[in-house]
């Protein structure tokens, strides 16, 4: 059975940084997975943050650009999402997703901006 575990959510003020954390554990080869980040504020959609290809190839959603960056440690099978310069529209439940012939979803973590 595969777990999607994040952490690193949190309250911070506008323009300071956190790092989400996603671990994966179970019987996958975590290296050959798309891992992407989502986010859903209250009363939104759920949307795609950023995405990285197992040769590394992001993504990211306009609104993050050059503020976010996703990457991964296949060793540790972790992925992460740093945000910098966070504003308070970035607040939401963030969710880690990874994917290859089926996808799994972490439980979510929460990310409040404000001062």
């Amino acid at each position: 059975q595969v777990q999607l575990v994040e952490s690193g959510g949190g309250l911070v003020q506008p323009g300071r940084s956190l790092r989400l954390s996603c671990k994966a554990s179970g019987s996958i080869t975590f290296q050959f997975y798309v891992i992407g980040w989502y986010r859903q504020a209250p009363g939104k959609q759920r949307e795609l943050v950023a995405s990285i290809q197992s040769d590394d190839t992001t993504n990211y959603a306009d609104s993050v650009k050059g503020r976010f960056t996703i990457s991964r440690d296949n060793t540790k099978n972790t992925g992460y999402l740093q945000m910098n310069s966070l504003k308070p529209e970035d607040t939401a439940v963030y969710y880690c997703n990874i994917r290859r012939f089926r996808e799994y979803w972490g439980q979510g973590t929460q990310v409040t901006v404000s001062s």
